[in-house]
Parts: structure tokens; sequence; C-alpha cells
């Protein structure tokens, strides 16, 4: 008897452990799927590596921007992917440097008609907008979205211009608030923005970008700015919208997590801020010498104060937006990423060198944007996930935007598109550095400003400038003993300068936009 029951016995003990486990299995599965993060990814215009106060900047106050790295982690060695905005952009959405990426300048789409008229983009949307992606473009976005995520942009595009296939909402994003455009931009009082793919009105009376003060105003009496600040800023109503996706994609109502770009057009010139940030500054910085337009944009009364206002106003939008995870008891579940797309401008009035905006690299004109050194591509990066990222923590990983996709593909436990330059830099969020691969290089080449590269290997880096008048001559630079890049020692490291031209050579493809193309490098 007893030895025909103990088979039926085992077999049911047997059965009943197979389906705990696999009910355990179940329960994980789901918990797996509950608990994908929610992801808010914070990327300023033109923010240079010291504007931040936990980046040693002691004039611009970012208290809200400073908890955020010290409840995550703080990043010293983080690059952008381009020294200005659109092909930075997509290097971010892509996860390909800028040797292989579609966008690798700022491309307006010249021969469509009148581009830079800024009433007649007003009157023509055709007129808007930059060159479009390739239809069949993999972002960042598409990816996050097929994977369940539901995705939105708030700010600046400047990847396609309206009516093509390679708009916010053709290129996976679910909702978009913002500019198309990034010459629309260039006013913080625009006539419209874009809600998803239709034009909403602002009400403004704008005054066309770069416009000057009226002949015979005052530069000196507040009145004769009053054109440059109108009713509605538009980053309030960026941010607004930014809010309402929240809200309306709270994943405890909807069950998806969401993926938000904040890509804010700010700090990027013109100097346009609300009147009590900027009054805040005048009584902290005191009277100053008026900016009257003269190297771009709109002239403004207390250019120094202005400039300080913008970033402290995003700063305090940072602020609201914390909070407003937490009210929504979605914090603990979030990852925040806060970036920037390049390092900080020369024109505009925005006064780099006064600030030390890129401290402690160079930051004036041919070392910040515009251009491969480290004022110009290194930039800001700070990382906060409670219970997965420590607190109060910084790390010395050398990334890039090249390496968002990736980073954030692993993070979902999405397989990520093939052809990628990045590599995931998941292992240091989570404090696992000896899992961390490292890159062997990092690569750059921007086309404008006469054509340049960019290599970082190791403690070097190299640069190469004046491509387009035909120069190939590499300057080397150790950014261990000399991180402004001021003491070119090629001709004494031939070994290195010989790696890095091999490294210059491989990782250029020919672009298909002529625009892009180097012809002293074969193009």
């Amino acid at each position: 008897m007893k030895k025909h029951l103990f088979p039926l016995q085992f077999n049911l003990i047997t059965l009943l452990i197979l389906l705990m486990l696999s009910q355990v299995s179940c329960t994980k599965s789901k918990t797996q799927t509950k608990e994908r993060p929610n992801i808010i990814f914070i990327l300023a215009d033109d923010l240079g590596y010291g504007e931040l106060g936990c980046y040693g900047q002691s004039k611009i106050e970012t208290p809200n921007i400073d908890q955020l790295a010290k409840q995550g982690m703080r990043f010293t060695q983080h690059y952008s992917g381009a020294p200005v905005c659109a092909p930075s952009r997509c290097v971010l959405l892509t996860g390909k440097h800028t040797g292989h990426a579609q966008i690798r300048g700022n491309d307006e789409w010249n021969e469509r008609g009148d581009v830079w008229n800024y009433v007649a983009q007003v009157n023509d949307s055709i007129l808007e907008g930059q060159r479009p992606m390739k239809k069949e473009t993999t972002t960042l976005a598409s990816v996050l979205k097929k994977a369940g995520y539901t995705t939105g942009i708030a700010g600046k595009w400047g990847l396609g211009a309206p009516h093509t296939h390679s708009t916010p909402l053709q290129m996976g994003f679910d909702f978009f608030i913002g500019y198309n455009c990034q010459r629309q931009a260039h006013t913080y009082y625009p006539l419209h923005l874009y809600k998803n793919d239709r034009r909403i009105s602002l009400g403004n009376d704008t005054v066309a970008p770069s416009s000057k003060l009226v002949r015979g105003a005052d530069p000196y009496q507040l009145d004769s700015y009053a054109n440059f600040n109108l009713d509605t800023y538009s980053p309030d109503v960026i941010f607004d919208g930014l809010q309402h996706f929240i809200d309306d994609n709270n994943p405890k109502k909807t069950g998806k997590p969401f993926f938000m770009y904040w890509a804010t057009p700010l700090p990027h010139a013109p100097l346009q801020a609300p009147a009590k940030w900027i009054e805040y500054y005048v009584s902290k910085f005191g009277d100053e010498e008026p900016y009257l337009g003269d190297k771009g944009y709109f002239p403004h009364r207390y250019p120094k104060a202005a400039y300080a206002a913008m970033v402290s106003y995003l700063d305090e939008r940072v602020g609201m937006l914390v909070k407003q995870l937490k009210k929504l008891g979605l914090y603990e579940n979030t990852l925040i990423v806060f970036t920037s797309d390049n390092g900080p401008t020369y024109n505009g009035g925005t006064n780099s060198s006064w600030f030390n905006s890129a401290k402690p690299f160079r930051s004036e004109y041919g070392r910040g944007k515009g251009f491969v050194y480290e004022g110009g591509i290194r930039v800001p990066m700070i990382a906060s996930y409670p219970g997965v990222i420590q607190s109060n923590t910084t790390s010395h990983h050398v990334s890039a935007f090249w390496d968002v996709l990736p980073t954030l593909c692993e993070l979902t436990q999405i397989a990520p598109p093939a052809q990628l330059d990045g590599i995931s830099y998941l292992p240091t969020l989570k404090g696992e550095n000896n899992k961390q691969q490292k890159h062997p290089f990092l690569y750059w080449e921007f086309p404008e400003y006469n054509g340049q590269q960019a290599v970082r290997l190791g403690k070097w880096k190299a640069v190469r400038k004046n491509i387009a008048n035909g120069n190939l001559e590499i300057e080397l630079y150790n950014l261990k003993n000399d991180p402004r890049e001021e003491n070119n020692i090629a001709k004494a490291h031939p070994d290195v300068v010989k790696q890095i031209e091999n490294i210059m050579k491989n990782e250029h493809v020919r672009s298909e936009n002529e625009l892009f193309q180097l012809k002293a490098l074969g193009d």
C-alpha cells in the first residue's frame, strides 16, 4: 500500500511546488512590469558646465537642481552629442555619435525659401522647422513607446519641420507641446507654439527676433524694452503642458509608465525672463550697462540679471516638478536626469566669461558653444532615482549623449536597437562600478564653424579644426594636467597623435547631406 502511495504523494507535492513557483514567477513578472520606472529627461539649452551651484557656480542660484544632485549622482565627465542644438539632440535620441548620425549640424533647410523671415514663417508653416530625419529613424521615444511607455516631449524639437514625417508625433512621441522650429525659439514671446501637430496661439503681439530698440529710445529706461516682454511667456506654457501630461498619464491611473523629454529652451538667448527674477538679480548684482543687441537677439536693460533669472526660473520649475511627483506618489519610482545640450554661448548679451559659465574650462568664443573643446561639449549631468542611485554621490565615469539610449533600454529591460555607438552606464548609476563597461574613446565631428573633429582617449583630448580650409593638423592636450586645453603637446607624443588620427579616420562616415560633408576628409 505504502509502495503505491509514495509516488502519488510525491507527485502531489511536486505539483504543488510547481504551482507555487509558477505563481511566484507570475507575481515577479507583474511586479517588474509595475515597477518599471517613469523617466524624466531634462535637457537645458546652452547651460554651461559651471552654471549650477553643485558644479561651482557662485553668482546664479540653483537650489532645486542642487538638491536633485544631493539626492542622486553628479557626473563630472559627461559630454553632449555636439557643440550646438540640433545635432546634439539627434545624437541623444538615436544613440549614434556625429560621425554616424544623420544630423551633424544646424540645417535650416534653406532651399524652401525665406526661412529666416519671422513674419513669413508665421504666415506659412511650411517655412518652419529644420531638415527632417529619415522616416525609418529609430528614436529613444519610439523604442520606449513600443515597450509600453507613454511618451511626451515639452520644449524645443528642432529635428524636422511641420507637415513632414519627422515631427515629434511621427518619431515616437504620443504628446508634444512647444517649439517645432529652433528659429522660432529666438523669442520667448512667440505668436504660437505647437500642441501635438497643431499650432496654438499665445496671443502675443510679437516683435520679430533680433529687433533692436526703437530709434531715439533711452537704453537706460526700462520702458524702452517693453516690446520684448509681452503677455504669455512660452516656458510657462511648456511647463504647464508638461505637468498636465504627468497628471493625465499617472501610471496609477493608466497602468503604464511614462517617459517625458523636457527639452526646455532655457537659458538659450534671447534674454527674456519673468520680472520677479530679474528684479531679484538686479538687487543682487547691482546696476549694469544695458545690452543693445549688437551681438544678436534682443537688447536688455540688465543682461547679467536677465541671464541669471532665466537659469533660476528653470531651477524653480525643476523644484515644482519634483513637488508634483511627490504629491502624486511617483517620485520614488521616477528616474530624473538633468543635463544640457552643449556648452555656454558667446552671443546675445549672455556674458559667459563674467559668470565663468564653463568653469573650470574656457567659455569665450572659440572655446564654448560651437566648438569641440571641453567648454563646448563637457556638460553637467545629474541623475536621481531613489533606492537605485545612492544619494549625494559623484561619478567620474566618462559618458556621452549616445549612451543615453542603451542606458534607458537596460534600465527598462528593453533590447536596444542595433548599431549604436553608446554604452549603458546603468551599472554606474547603481553603484556597480566593477560591472561598468568603458569607452575605448569618444568621437565627435562638427561640419560647422569651419569643420572640426575631436577625440577623448583616456586622459588625452585631441582637436582638429578648420577642416573646411584643408587643415588636418591635430592638437593634443593632457586633460589631467591641462583641463583648459591651453598647452598643445602633439609634437611630444606622435604615437598618440597617430592613434587618434586613425580613430578620426575610422569613425567618420560620409554624410548623405552635402551640407555636413568635409571634403578634406575625402567626402
